[in-house]
């Protein structure tokens, strides 16, 4: 018979070890992808993939958000604008928040472990508390994300409908600030960024801990998925309300091509007067931001840990 002969071969024949799986995918394929990236790599890929998945889920709420910083009008108002742009742009403007994001992120958890190990290695036996290593590597890191700032500025452009017939898409967006207006155009918005990225990174990576502790403990796969996720929504969620004034005054600055580039305090007191000295009014979309928070930076942090888990 065929099934007797088959045997037969596979008596004969080394055959290899079946893979360990785990949730339908290969155990030792994520080991040796953790292998090859190695300790400190694996920190920055973890980050990457984590952000692209958010960046892919959330960015129809995060235009709804943008359009409400930048114009102070009410989310119906916002999702209306969105609709009367159509279908076809509501992706409009995702290639640079999926680069910008993927790659802070990945600085981010990145630069964030790397800064600490070197800092706590020379700290060593110094005195310093490990809180204000960390904490100042955390800061370290926030900064060097600012780096990044053009691609927050293409973003900016590419959702505000009033440039949809100037700019086509990212490459044409750089191409054309970059040759009317020069590389420094591309970093307009710079200050607000700096302001938020280091006090923020400080709060997230140091409250990201003792929160989780809080939380009920869990055992199983799926509850440290829903503990990391809700831990970093609830950090997202607070920093989000906190700066988002600075966001504000960031999509503000960056709505502008050309000119002079104004002081942050000088964008912020612009846009209190435009809407009439009211806080309720330079808060417009912060109710949808910290939703929109809670999700993305639940994604992000429960994506990380996974990966990290599965990696090592």
């Amino acid at each position: 018979m065929a099934v007797s002969t088959m045997d037969s071969e596979s008596s004969r024949t080394p055959q290899p070890a079946p893979a360990l799986t785990k949730g339908g995918y290969s155990l030792l394929s994520a080991q040796a992808l953790g292998a090859r990236l190695g300790t400190q790599g694996k920190h920055y890929f973890c980050g990457s993939v984590a952000a692209f998945t958010n960046i892919v889920v959330t960015f129809p709420i995060q235009k709804v958000l943008f359009r409400q910083q930048l114009h102070g009008v009410l989310a119906t108002e916002a999702v209306q604008q969105l609709q009367r742009d159509g279908l076809r742009n509501l992706y409009r403007g995702l290639l640079p928040p999926l680069l910008q994001k993927s790659t802070t992120v990945a600085i981010m958890f990145g630069l964030y472990e790397d800064f600490s190990r070197v800092l706590l290695d020379r700290a060593a036996g110094s005195g310093i508390p490990e809180l204000a290593t960390r904490s100042f590597a955390a800061a370290l890191a926030g900064t060097a994300e600012a780096v990044l700032t053009p691609f927050e500025r293409v973003q900016t452009l590419l959702q505000d409908h009033r440039h949809h017939g100037r700019f086509k898409n990212t490459v044409h967006t750089f191409r054309t600030l970059v040759t009317e207006h020069g590389v420094r155009e591309c970093y307009r918005g710079l200050v607000p960024i700096l302001i938020r990225n280091g006090p923020s990174n400080v709060l997230f990576f140091g409250l990201r801990g003792p929160i989780k502790e809080q939380l009920p403990e869990v055992n199983s796969r799926a509850g440290h998925m829903a503990s990391d996720f809700v831990c970093g929504g609830l950090l997202g969620a607070a920093l989000g309300i906190m700066f988002y004034p600075l966001n504000v005054v960031k999509s503000r600055a960056q709505s502008q091509v050309g000119g002079a580039f104004q002081p942050c305090r000088q964008v912020l007191l612009t846009v209190w007067r435009e809407r009439g000295g009211s806080v309720a009014m330079l808060f417009r979309g912060a109710t949808l931001n910290y939703h929109r928070s809670l999700l993305s930076w639940g994604i992000i942090n429960a994506t990380y840990e996974l990966l990290l888990k599965e990696l090592s």
